[in-house]
């Protein structure tokens, strides 16, 4: 997709809403917001749904070939569960599961962040469906942000395969992704996924626009290096806060158990049940008083 074609896409939905056409930055790299979903192995497919069972389609996404099925499941970690988390189609190799960082807290899970495809050594989690369930030893990640493109935009843009570089997006809270992998095949379509965090980090929606930089072009430059497919540098490190602020009049076990932080601190006045104590200390958390 041209810098003409995108920009002749984004007047028309304007003028249909009624506003005026906009100037779209140079190397405009439309971006799109994936949310938590689930790619499955034929296998895990029919265990899920039923012997011969064949995912349905219910709408295509902007990768050729690529659709959001019908079906949807349950993913469950060790402190909490996700409902109707969407499958996306074709079945592939191997199943995959990708989560926001936020998602990873709420399940109680430590994934990796990744490039889409690289599971190897990644987090497990287990999959409910209607017929049946799925554990698998490893196939959840936090998806790395990424651009898919094809030759010609790789070209146009000055980029290869593999290479990492910056996308800026402004608006009301601009903000700038960096580390962004480039990922170049004939079968792609010009568009940068993101998760639903950094969407809401910068207040980003489907269809915003964003403009790559290169290390070089930027005014501050980061030393970002490519890389190939044989090169593993080690995963980064997803923390999850040690100290969590507990503001409400009554802390139960419930509470308790769903909190991830290891030290709870309460107010003066808060009311602190004899189980949320117990519960505190069989899951090795401490109760603090301000």
């Amino acid at each position: 997709m041209n810098q003409q074609l995108i920009e002749q896409i984004v007047g028309e939905i304007l003028g249909q809403l009624g506003q005026s056409p906009v100037q779209l930055p140079e190397r405009a790299v439309p971006i799109a917001v994936s949310a938590r979903h689930v790619h499955l192995q034929p296998e895990h497919v029919e265990v899920l749904f039923g012997a011969g069972y064949e995912l349905t389609q219910r709408s295509e996404l902007s990768q050729p070939g690529q659709f959001a099925a019908n079906e949807t499941v349950m993913i469950a970690g060790p402190k909490s569960s996700i409902e109707r988390v969407r499958i996306l189609g074709p079945v592939r190799k191997a199943t995959q599961v990708e989560v926001s960082f936020t998602d990873a807290m709420k399940l109680g899970v430590k994934p990796p962040l990744r490039e889409s495809g690289n599971i190897e050594g990644s987090a497990p989690i287990t999959l409910i469906g209607p017929k049946g369930s799925v554990h698998i030893d490893q196939g959840l990640i936090i998806a790395q942000a990424h651009i898919h493109m094809a030759p010609t935009d790789a070209t146009r843009f000055g980029v290869v395969d593999g290479e990492y570089v910056t996308v800026e997006a402004d608006g009301v809270r601009s903000i700038s992704f960096r580390n962004v992998r480039i990922r170049v095949n004939e079968r792609y379509r010009l568009e940068m996924h993101i998760d639903t965090d950094e969407a809401n980090a910068g207040f980003i929606t489907q269809g915003s626009i964003g403009r790559l930089v290169k290390p070089n072009d930027a005014k501050e430059t980061v030393p970002m290096q490519a890389t190939t497919e044989t090169t593993k540098s080690p995963d980064p490190v997803v923390r999850i806060p040690e100290t969590l602020e507990f503001t409400k009049k009554l802390l139960s076990a419930e509470d308790v158990a769903d909190i991830s932080e290891k030290e709870i601190v309460v107010n003066k006045g808060t009311i602190v049940t004899a189980l949320a104590r117990d519960t505190a200390r069989e899951l090795g958390k401490m109760i603090t008083s301000r």
